[in-house]
């Protein structure tokens, strides 16, 4: 496969995942060349990380996911080993302005860095060293081991902004409320945002070490909590990437099963945001229904699944559950019953004169911003981008299953809190009309097949999650056990569409613009 009339050859990946395409870049000008091409014809970086191969007798490599209407082009770079110094790559967030921190947390981790001006640390807080990389096979520290580093505190140097009447406000990273940790720097006249500068990192777990040398099961346990309120989307995207590289395909009824879950757990979040949403516009009224509502859905999912979220009941190769009848009727009635309680919530909404004043032009993107930070899924959605994953398109076929269930994607053109508001009530609707044909039209059979792993394969799977796409990168080792695994959220390219989506607007208003997006801070403190 040929893009763009690139000289890169890409070969497609087998299974019933989401189309990708693997492709080498002979140096550095050429992964640039193909940059720019994707870039000009309106295509996205999707994910971008690194990774020691020097056990392998080679040296380190740079990974790169694109998006582009046919699917998902993975481009590799291989960079030489040079003793204890950064091999180099050109850097892309000139291209993609979304590159900036990948590329930085990828010299934290794995120690290979861009030529790009901005060498500031991202996941590195002061708890090892600058010139020591977790994520290299010589760096050694488990506990009892190896050597034990000092957490000092480190200076970031954020973005100043002068002139007169110019102050910061610093809020976190701890915050008042149940809440992750995050640090938002704002720059600010009076009430008027200028500038708002973030910093992450203050939850990094290491969960890419934690992949390396595990097996299948252990791999899809930890994918799974990578970001709890994603945790389907996750096991899906994994089990996707195992399965291609390992030349397995599910059975029909473990797919529909792996839909199913993926809806429930996208209208969860919505209900849940949607009450959080009308709380920080000052009704709580809307905070304690939508709550009452998700807590049912919730409810039914333990009796159903076992689980309030589902978790580690998608595995490669399938499910490791099945539901009966009586199960699939009690979901049908519950969306029947939801879905009139939202309708009756939705008009409530619409028809709030003070919330509607907050939601109206408050904290806006429009299509073109989306698309320079390759935002993906509701928030570029709200923005007017025809963007989704289980949606056909020109040029590109969903994967399995939503090819036949026929998903109609929901967009927005005001690109507002308001328009992200619409497009959550609305996505629930399409989500329980999907349920519900996926509890009618269940296919009979097997819900699992085994998976052998094969040394040296690899893999890729994409999932629509309900805040965007979610990736998943999988290389296995000589042995068959996880030699790299990288789990990408949507939030990377996200997170600083919110630092754009909050100028103008006053500070007062950051908490509604913030929960309209309610990005996750676990799934890019890797």
């Amino acid at each position: 496969m040929i893009f763009h009339a690139e000289p890169i050859e890409f070969v497609r990946q087998p299974g019933l995942g989401a189309p990708a395409w693997r492709g080498r870049a002979a140096d550095g000008e050429d992964m640039l060349r193909f940059a720019i091409s994707v870039h000009r014809h309106h295509g996205r970086l999707a994910a971008l990380w690194g990774e020691d191969r020097r056990q392998q007798g080679a040296g380190y490599r740079l990974h790169c996911v694109f998006a582009l209407d046919e699917g998902w082009p993975w481009l590799s770079l291989d960079l030489a080993a040079e003793g204890d110094q950064c091999p180099v790559y050109p850097d892309l967030s000139g291209i993609f302005s979304a590159a900036n921190r990948m590329q930085r947390a990828t010299r934290d981790l794995v120690g290979i860095a861009s030529d790009g001006s901005d060498q500031r640390p991202w996941l590195r807080h002061g708890a090892w060293p600058a010139d020591w990389y977790p994520l290299r096979h010589d760096a050694v520290h488990e506990v009892g081991v190896g050597v034990g580093f000092a957490n000092f505190p480190s200076d970031y140097e954020f973005v100043k902004v002068g002139g007169e009447g110019a102050h910061e406000i610093p809020v976190g990273p701890i915050h008042a409320g149940i809440i992750e940790p995050g640090h938002f720097r704002f720059s600010v006249v009076g009430e008027r945002v200028l500038r708002l500068e973030q910093r992450l990192g203050y939850q990094h777990k290491g969960v890419e070490k934690l992949f390396i040398g595990a097996d299948l099961a252990h791999g899809a346990r930890l994918v799974g909590r990578v970001s709890g309120d994603s945790t389907c989307a996750y096991a899906w995207a994994y089990a996707d990437a195992v399965e291609a590289a390992c030349r397995v395909e599910p059975p029909p009824r473990a797919l529909m099963l792996r839909a199913l879950m993926l809806e429930r757990e996208r209208v969860a979040n919505h209900l849940g945001d949607l009450g959080a949403l009308g709380n920080d516009a000052a009704f709580a009224f809307g905070l304690t229904q939508f709550m009452r509502l998700k807590e049912d859905w919730l409810r039914l999912n333990q009796q159903i699944f076992g689980h309030r979220f589902m978790m580690d009941r998608i595995v490669p190769g399938g499910v490791v559950m099945d539901v009966d009848a009586a199960a699939l009727a009690a979901m049908i009635e519950q969306c029947g019953v939801v879905r009139g309680e939202v309708r009756k919530l939705h008009a409530l909404y619409d028809a709030h004169a003070g919330l509607q004043d907050r939601f109206v032009t408050t904290g806006a993107i429009d299509a073109a911003l989306a698309r320079e930070l390759s935002l993906s899924g509701m928030a570029a959605r709200a923005s007017g981008i025809l963007l989704d994953g289980r949606a056909h398109r020109q040029g590109y076929t969903p994967p399995a299953p939503y090819a036949k269930l026929g998903v109609r994607p929901v967009t927005d053109e005001r690109g507002d809190v308001a328009a992200r508001v619409a497009v959550r009530f609305d996505e629930i609707y399409e989500s329980l009309r999907l349920l519900h044909e996926i509890a009618l039209g269940l296919p009979g059979g097997e819900t699992r097949v085994e998976v052998a792993p094969i040394g040296d394969a690899s893999g890729l799977g994409v999932i629509e999650g309900w805040r965007g796409e979610v990736l998943v990168g999988v290389q296995f080792a000589g042995d068959g056990r996880l030699a790299r695994v990288h789990p990408h959220d949507p939030s990377w390219q996200a997170w600083p569409a919110l630092e754009h989506a909050v100028m103008k607007d006053i500070v007062p208003d950051f908490p509604l613009i913030n929960k309209s997006f309610n990005l996750s801070y676990s799934g890019a403190d890797l």
